[in-house]
């Protein structure tokens, strides 16, 4: 059987050899203890990366999300966030759950906040309702399609969110992404937030695991929230090899991920029963419409039969996701049998 063209997500990477070997010859301790020799680098690197004192290795982006709103918030607080965003969809009411805030989500038209959409929903502390207790920002926007968010409009965020007193948290899962989209380093396109999230386990490759930055008395609590949702491990050295690797290495080579997205998407905006904006593609995820009578989950289902796997993300709409672990050549036959397919369902 031919190997799938997966194209659901990117944390279907998988390891590269050299990671694979760096696992195996990873120098291990008791995390927990503070002594796993390769954590301890691997936290050290990325503080140095995003210009921060300390870092925390954590299993998941979600883990590192919620930390993060527990860190800079207090219960009966409100986070404002857009309202397609990660933490509210996919992070299981965790806000609720483990912070004690509400979600206050903001529409916007293609799915990046701006100041403007914020300040009008900012409360302050009252007799009548919630206080804004956080703004968090997620840069690239997953269900936008990948939209970056411009480091002059996060400027205006931080900078006015701090005359306010308001922290700012970025879940940057796909930071590196809009990094290479927006030709802008990490350190500096990040630089406001109180907090920073971002992910190994996406685009980096790394077979687990994610980061959390920030100042090193905020990280110091961070490990004991950690700690309390079941984070705290062990000889977790042989993941924090295959994480430096994809840290150190792995940024570089996201432009061809870009490419090939584009390359998609292009080639959809020419089918008679597909809507798509191919300018609103400028990472490494493609979302498009379908017009007519075929459902989106009709389609994945023939595309399957294929071997092309995509995801829906509404009744008419379908998500794919560009990746290390897909070609060029995979990317040209996904889209043969998805124009195929298209046809037919015309």
């Amino acid at each position: 059987m031919a190997e799938l063209i997966d194209l659901r997500s990117d944390t279907v990477t998988r390891p590269t050899p050299e990671m694979r070997a760096a696992m195996a010859a990873a120098e291990v301790g008791d995390d927990v203890y503070g002594e796993d020799p390769t954590v301890n680098l691997l936290e050290k690197r990325a503080a140095e990366i995003f210009g921060r004192e300390d870092a925390l290795f954590v299993p998941t982006g979600t883990m590192g999300n919620q930390i993060a709103i527990r860190l800079l918030t207090a219960p009966g607080q409100e986070v404002i966030c857009e309202s397609r965003s990660h933490i509210l969809d996919w992070e299981m009411a965790t806000t609720a759950v483990f912070s004690g805030c509400l979600v206050r989500a903001v529409p916007t038209e293609r799915g990046t906040l701006t100041w403007a959409d914020i300040e009008p929903v900012i409360y302050k502390r009252g007799s009548f309702r919630a206080a804004t207790g956080l703004i968090e920002i997620e840069n690239t926007a997953n269900l936008t399609g990948g939209r970056c968010t411009s480091l002059a409009v996060m400027e205006e965020i931080w900078t006015n969110a701090k005359e306010r007193k308001l922290p700012v948290h970025l879940d940057g899962a796909r930071i590196f992404n809009a990094s290479t989209a927006l030709g802008v380093d990490v350190k500096k396109l990040t630089r406001g937030f109180d907090t920073v999230m971002f992910c190994l386990s996406k685009g980096l490759c790394a077979p687990v695991g994610s980061m959390l930055v920030g100042s090193a008395e905020l990280m110091e609590q961070a490990r004991i929230y950690r700690k309390a949702l079941g984070g705290g491990m062990r000889q977790v050295g042989v993941l924090a090899a295959a994480g430096l690797i994809a840290l150190e290495q792995m940024p570089a080579r996201l432009h061809e991920d870009h490419a090939n997205a584009r390359l998609i998407a292009e080639a959809l905006s020419h089918l008679d029963c597909v809507e798509i904006d191919v300018d609103s593609v400028e990472t490494n995820i493609v979302i498009f419409k379908l017009i007519g009578e075929v459902s989106a989950a009709e389609l994945v289902a023939r595309l399957r039969a294929r071997g092309v796997l995509m995801s829906t993300v509404g009744p008419n709409a379908i998500r794919a996701v560009t990746h290390h672990d897909v070609s060029r050549n995979d990317c040209l036959a996904a889209i043969e049998g998805l124009s195929a397919e298209v046809e037919v369902a015309a």
